[in-house]
């Protein structure tokens, strides 16, 4: 039967009683094995931590850009990175230079990863690490220390609803009436001797 249908007959099952067989392309049925095997493999290769070390800050542009590339399709197959910069000697005094390496590299990996921790030093060491996010097509980077925009029109709780406004009475302040201070004369309480009048020369 197989013969006439120009397939194989293979034996699916041989410790069943009885064997089990089942006629097939053989060929096409290994080419699908083999590919199941080999996206099986290559999903158990994923999701690793690959480390990758600059032994220093005089790193040149050349060097760099390899890493780099090394990075990318270590991203590009599901992996993390890890970049490690050592620091020698003086070089502690330059962290500054560390830092730019570093936001290059986040610069130029920006559309397959996202920073999963930022840049940190661990004695003389500064670390980077970076896992796999794929952005869309054309998604753009976003400017370092600029702020988001923000919307033009505010929102309030009671948008669209028609709230017929209550006035507010408004109180005005109270100015205190001044009265005009009138002089007032100062009557002598006593008269003096010499204020007395004289006696008339009729009185004596």
């Amino acid at each position: 039967m197989a013969r006439e249908a120009g397939m194989d007959l293979v034996e699916v099952a041989p410790t069943a009683r009885p064997p089990v067989c089942k006629i097939m392309d053989y060929g096409k049925w290994r080419y699908q094995q083999q590919k199941k095997e080999d996206k099986s493999r290559a999903s158990a290769r994923a999701g690793q931590l690959k480390e990758l070390k600059l032994k220093t800050v005089k790193i040149g542009d050349h060097d760099l850009m390899i890493k780099i590339t090394h990075a990318k399709a270590f991203l590009e197959e599901g992996n993390k990175v890890q970049f490690t910069l050592q620091f020698k000697g003086r070089e502690m005094a330059h962290l500054d230079l560390g830092r730019d390496i570093f936001t290059k590299i986040k610069s130029e990996l920006w559309a397959v990863s996202k920073i999963e921790r930022d840049s940190k030093m661990e004695g003389r060491r500064m670390t980077l690490v970076l896992q796999p996010d794929r952005k869309q097509p054309g998604a753009k980077q976003p400017v370092p220390g600029q702020a988001p925009a923000k919307s033009v029109t505010g929102f309030s709780a009671t948008a669209g609803l028609n709230i017929p406004v209550r006035p507010v009475a408004i109180k005005q302040p109270t100015i205190p009436s001044v009265q005009p201070a009138v002089p007032t004369t100062a009557v002598p309480a006593t008269v003096t001797a010499a204020a007395r009048p004289l006696a008339t020369a009729g009185a004596r």
